[in-house]
């Protein structure tokens, strides 16, 4: 057994390539051997967001507060409220984020493939995201 007591590991922050505004990942699974399992909890400051990016063994988001937003390619941009869980399949290009003026913070819960839980690709403009307001 291993307890990691809250606060004893800190709060990193994502690379700036890979996300736009303020985010904060805690870690909460690392995925060490032998299970490739990773999940953080990942707060998103207000109008923060992912770049476009995929999956290579899908992801599961399980809101845990604030007001999210979130969208496929080539689909609507969906609302998050707390308690919604979302599941991208594997390969599915998508985003998530904060509404513009309110956090969110979800449970990320993904598996490694060689190595890697995500693809990164360009950052959501700030006409594709200005395009989703949440209701």
């Amino acid at each position: 057994m291993q307890i990691h007591r809250a606060g004893a590991r800190p709060s990193q922050s994502p690379s700036a390539a890979y996300f736009t505004g303020t985010v904060r990942f805690d870690p909460v699974v690392s995925g060490d051997d032998p299970s490739p399992v990773k999940a953080l909890m990942v707060t998103f400051e207000p109008g923060a967001r992912t770049a476009w990016h995929t999956h290579p063994a899908g992801q599961t988001l399980h809101i845990v507060s604030g007001l999210g937003l979130c969208a496929r390619e080539g689909g609507p941009v969906e609302v998050l409220r707390p308690g919604d869980t979302v599941w991208f399949p594997a390969g599915e290009k998508h985003w998530h984020g904060a509404a513009p003026d309110c956090a969110m913070v979800h449970l990320a819960i993904q598996q490694a493939v060689d190595g890697q839980t995500a693809e990164w690709m360009e950052k959501v403009s700030d006409d594709e995201y200005s395009a989703a307001r949440a209701d």
